[in-house]
């Protein structure tokens, strides 16, 4: 692969600590949702991914639509990532993404959030060990 950035962060403390890019753009304090026994008030890893596998399927989205010169309007994607225990005892995560496409006929948009599925970055990292729906907002 032929790198074209490189993200770097640290993160301290776990799930009740601290993460920071590199670069000092991004600073977070994190900590463990109440949902399992924290006691909130900061981000935690299962949103953070949220945030970029939603922002780097709605970047793709509108790249695969340009490629395609298919005018979208506004793209908007709404990601879910789930944290929970498999039958196996190990812990694992479910994702969730729900796209918005007004502008584009119904067939049309599900054939470019397949595509998009399959093009994406965060989707090829993750797949076969998470589990993802993808759908249109209705």
């Amino acid at each position: 692969m032929k790198v074209l950035y490189t993200a770097v962060a640290t993160a301290t403390g776990g799930r009740q600590g601290h993460a920071q890019s590199e670069d000092g753009s991004f600073s977070a304090k994190l900590a463990r949702p109440v949902e399992i026994g924290g006691p909130g008030g900061g981000t935690n890893p299962e949103e953070l991914f949220a945030c970029g596998y939603a922002a780097c399927f709605a970047s793709t989205l509108d790249h695969l639509a340009k490629l395609r010169k298919i005018e979208l309007g506004e793209v908007k994607v709404k990601a879910w990532v789930s944290l929970g225990v498999g039958p196996d005892g190990k812990y694992g995560l479910q994702a969730r993404l729900q796209a918005a496409l007004p502008d584009l006929p119904r067939d049309k948009a599900e054939e470019l959030l397949s595509a998009t599925h399959n093009t994406c970055p965060y989707s090829a990292a993750i797949r076969g060990n998470v589990e993802v729906e993808v759908s249109l907002a209705p």
